[in-house]
């Protein structure tokens, strides 16, 4: 996909976006929820951190996207993750995993495994957590235990293995860092946009996998969206940076410049890696 072609698709989906509203369900870590329903709330869809097993299966019917972060994961949070992933299998609702810590504990990586078996459409972490979740896999014996829910890999490291997930799981795989990567196991494509001061404000990314849910629940397919989601995040980024320098007005000018992107802001600045 050339690049002219990228950046009209990123901008009509953001007008889709903006124009279907999508409800989006989101099991997301409790560090993120604030910033991750900001951001879907300036993207223009609709944000709904739904977490009880409870009532999981009866909401997510409803949502046009399901979004699973494994942050700050609990046993109570498996459950409802696991809940709401059958639920999505069962009435057709796209779904999102971002495997926040893959790699980092025998608890996580188990509940990482299972929530694989759910078949999500889009897996999007740092390249570590890729590399982990292709480990569970069993399609490599890399290791890749994280520092925190830092990267000690470079995206660069992980295109073979992230082609080998994305065939294995039958998804598109997303693992961003200075140059994103995106997948679907074929075809590989690689977005250089964004500000190092995103990753100086927590809970970003966990943002982006939520934008990822939005574009796809716009009904698009798995590619598109995660292609688009990145390519609009990013740019946004860009944006944001040229009004601030430091983390904490950054965090309010890229919720600002999600808000305000435009597809003429997409075409002139769009870089691929």
């Amino acid at each position: 996909m050339d690049r002219d072609a990228l950046a009209t698709e990123a901008g009509n989906i953001l007008g889709a976006l903006r124009a279907q509203h999508p409800l989006v369900q989101m099991i997301t870590n409790l560090v993120s929820m604030d910033v991750a329903a900001n951001v879907l709330l300036a993207a223009g869809a609709s944000p709904a951190m739904v977490h009880a097993p409870e009532e999981s299966p009866e909401f997510v019917r409803k949502a046009a996207a399901l979004v699973i972060n494994t942050g700050t994961l609990s046993a109570p949070a498996a459950q409802a993750m696991d809940v709401a992933t059958s639920a999505a299998r069962t009435h057709g609702v796209p779904w999102v995993l971002d495997p926040v810590g893959a790699g980092g504990t025998t608890f996580r990586n188990t509940t990482v495994a299972g929530l694989l078996r759910r078949r999500p459409a889009v897996i999007r972490g740092n390249a570590s957590e890729i590399m982990a979740v292709a480990r569970l896999a069993g399609l490599t014996d890399q290791s890749a235990a994280p520092r925190g829910v830092d990267t000690v890999h470079d995206t660069s490291e992980v295109e073979a293995v992230a082609q080998k997930l994305a065939r294995h799981c039958l998804c598109i795989v997303a693992a961003t860092g200075a140059v994103d990567i995106i997948t679907d196991g074929r075809a590989i494509l690689r977005l250089a946009n964004g500000s190092p001061l995103m990753t100086r404000v927590t809970a970003l990314g966990c943002g982006l996998t939520g934008l990822i849910g939005a574009t796809l629940g716009t009904g698009v397919d798995a590619f598109a969206a995660t292609r688009s989601a990145l390519t609009i995040y990013a740019i946004a980024g860009d944006l944001a940076a040229e009004r601030a320098d430091a983390p904490g007005s950054f965090r309010v000018a890229f919720i600002d410049a999600l808000y305000q992107i435009n597809p003429q802001d997409i075409s002139s600045r769009l870089r691929l890696g």
